[in-house]
């Protein structure tokens, strides 16, 4: 349903995906500093990521297939900016957790990597690895890093105080 709706609407992803990230950041501030809660909310965040690229689709690929291409996405290429918004609420809430968002970016873009491989060397998910869908990922996992650590910046005690006294 939200994928036709995206499909028919297109210029509305890049919207989607301001909207993730607003939702993850008020989560974010409202639990920062609330660890087990933030590991909670990254292991939640992955269920789409594992159901959207690793759940079997019915069909078999006969070969190992990876499409090798690197592409800027465009208003209109609604799967390219899903990616986007699907790893960046994981890499978001774990470098909250862990308060270390250049490792949590790593992890989420290796993460990327192996969902890739694992498309193109298990032909019984029916799914076909794709250069593109690991660079949109990576990009995603740059925001949710992005994201967090200026979360975390604001969410430093006192931060306020001396801004005010400044």
């Amino acid at each position: 349903m939200i994928t036709n709706f995206l499909l028919e609407h297109s210029a509305l992803v890049p919207v989607a995906i301001l909207l993730v990230a607003l939702v993850c950041a008020v989560l974010g501030h409202l639990f920062a500093g609330r660890r087990r809660v933030l590991w909670t909310l990254a292991a939640v965040a992955l269920v789409p990521v594992f159901a959207l690229t690793l759940v079997p689709t019915g069909r078999t690929i006969d070969e190992i297939l990876c499409t090798v291409q690197f592409s800027l996405p465009t208003l209109g290429s609604v799967e390219l900016l899903a990616n986007v918004a699907l790893f960046l609420p994981p890499v978001y809430f774990a470098a909250l957790a862990s308060r270390r968002p250049v490792t949590m970016f790593a992890a989420g873009s290796a993460l990327s990597a192996v969902i890739e491989a694992l498309q193109a060397f298990v032909p019984a998910i029916g799914r076909a690895c794709d250069t593109n869908d690991w660079m949109m990922n990576t990009i995603g996992a740059i925001f949710g890093a992005l994201l967090a650590a200026g979360t975390a910046r604001l969410a430093q005690p006192g931060r306020s105080a001396r801004t005010m006294s400044s």
